[in-house]
């Protein structure tokens, strides 16, 4: 961190300098100066709508694209996600207050069998950095849990990894059982994980394929108001 850096002082910064820096400070996974902009910004009498989507998910936004490009890795977008959460936990109960309107909400887990988590808490973040409300039910989940959480959230999406071939199918077991249930047709299910590919998604009966991160936002933004549209 050079000098120069140091005797920034976020309070002393007008409000689209500081917006500015702290796009900055995410990309850098600055979590304590995140956490200080994102309150002066409330103390500035900023919504916390308005700070979630103008500061923390402008910030994120350049983070998915440069991740995207490969400029990025996971180890700095990781520490990205970490920062923009610093800022999330200021913000979460107020806009639980204000009623704000999130993108939508994802229940998102790791398959039966499966123990992976690096690539799902990574979409999580980077969903949660989007504006999505997401519920992350863990690993090694059950189809018994899956249906547990979204009766239990009534979500837009459902979202399932595997890092595993092992455990791939486990994947059409969970949407096999939502269709008996006569309920598939009510959420928009995603899958993802290093060795799935688009056929794969496509033969479970999956609405997407999701290669990555960054990938996972556009898509679930993208159905989410498509179907909002259709409504």
């Amino acid at each position: 961190m050079s000098e120069e850096y140091e005797d920034i002082i976020l309070d002393d910064l007008p409000d689209d300098e500081l917006v500015e820096q702290m796009f900055d400070d995410l990309y850098d996974g600055l979590r304590e100066e995140v956490v200080e902009g994102t309150e002066i910004l409330l103390k500035r009498g900023w919504s916390p709508d308005k700070v979630l989507n103008e500061a923390l998910v402008g910030g994120m936004n350049i983070v998915g694209i440069d991740f995207r490009d490969g400029i990025l890795f996971v180890p700095e977008v990781l520490k990205a996600a970490n920062a923009m959460k610093g800022g999330m936990e200021i913000l979460r109960p107020l806009l639980a207050e204000t009623g704000a309107e999130t993108i939508g909400k994802i229940v998102i887990g790791t398959v039966k069998g499966d123990i992976h988590d690096i690539g799902k808490n990574l979409v999580s973040m980077m969903l949660e950095g989007a504006g999505f409300e997401v519920i992350d039910i863990g690993i090694n989940v059950p189809v018994e849990k899956y249906l547990e959480a979204i009766e239990a959230h009534k979500p837009d999406i459902l979202g399932m990894s595997a890092l595993l071939t092992t455990t791939m199918p486990y994947m059409k077991v969970v949407i096999d059982t939502m269709k008996e249930q006569g309920i598939r047709d009510d959420y928009i299910v995603l899958v993802g994980g290093a060795p799935l590919n688009e056929e794969f998604g496509e033969a479970i009966g999956a609405c997407a394929y999701c290669r990555d991160a960054a990938v996972a936002v556009d898509v679930a933004k993208d159905l989410v108001l498509k179907r909002r549209a259709a409504a």
